[in-house]
């Protein structure tokens, strides 16, 4: 079995409240599996998962304070044409477990949740029903993590976007930590997520460098961040 991403240790240490020193410092990981590479942003302490040499990543003075997702420090690592994600929060909550409260679905393919979720996540789940549509799959560093989209707009700010999150937790068993990120943006869907137990832990951006490139999917990356929900 391989072994773990040690970037993973640091998501389960802060589902448990426990954080990296307050130091400023930035932390130099391997790059993470399939290509992707990564800057995650704890208080006052950063985390870079790259090919590049500590060298390399140091020499343009990132820091734990928030240099470590400025718009430079993302450009030398992705490289002139590399693919940059959003910048976002870091939420975490934990399952629910007991009996599914959502079905599996095995007609969405197509959608362009799930075509994202499959570029850049393993083991994807897709689940719902007629509120809208789940992604619960292995995520960055190994994390398990949970995504959803309503079928509908104009069903924003009833509520469904919550209900729907609720039941998503049930398909995580009980006590386990899970993880989303959110667009900070997206004001309805982060008000979802706290609203149903989540817990900002820091916040995040995914690349592809140049030198590791691979082909988007015909959709492209969704540039609204990947977890987006609608209360």
């Amino acid at each position: 079995m391989d072994e773990p991403h040690p970037l993973l240790a640091y998501f389960m240490d802060a589902a448990d409240d426990r954080f990296p020193p307050v130091d400023g410092r930035v932390t130099v990981l391997p790059p993470l599996p399939g290509g992707l590479e990564c800057s995650v942003a704890f208080t006052g302490h950063a985390v870079v998962a790259t090919a590049m040499t500590e060298e390399a990543v140091h020499a343009r003075g990132p820091d734990g304070f928030g240099e470590s997702l400025s718009a430079d420090f993302l450009r030398h690592l992705a490289g002139p044409t590399g693919w940059i994600d959003v910048t976002d929060a870091t939420l975490t909550a934990r399952g629910t477990g007991g009996p599914p409260r959502l079905a599996e679905l095995t007609d969405a393919d197509d959608h362009p949740r799930v075509r994202h979720a499959r570029w850049l996540r393993t083991g994807v789940q897709v689940h719902g029903d007629e509120r809208g549509l789940v992604t619960v799959a292995d995520g960055l560093a190994g994390r398990r993590e949970l995504s959803i989209e309503l079928h509908r707009t104009q069903h924003s700010g009833r509520g469904y976007g919550r209900s729907l999150l609720s039941d998503a937790l049930s398909l995580v068993p009980e006590g386990e930590p899970v993880f989303a990120a959110v667009a900070p943006g997206n004001a309805r869907s982060l008000r979802a997520f706290l609203a149903c137990g989540f817990t900002p832990i820091g916040s995040e951006v995914l690349l592809r460098p140049e030198r590791r490139r691979q082909p988007a999917p015909a959709s492209g990356p969704l540039t609204r961040g990947d977890q987006v929900s609608s209360a």
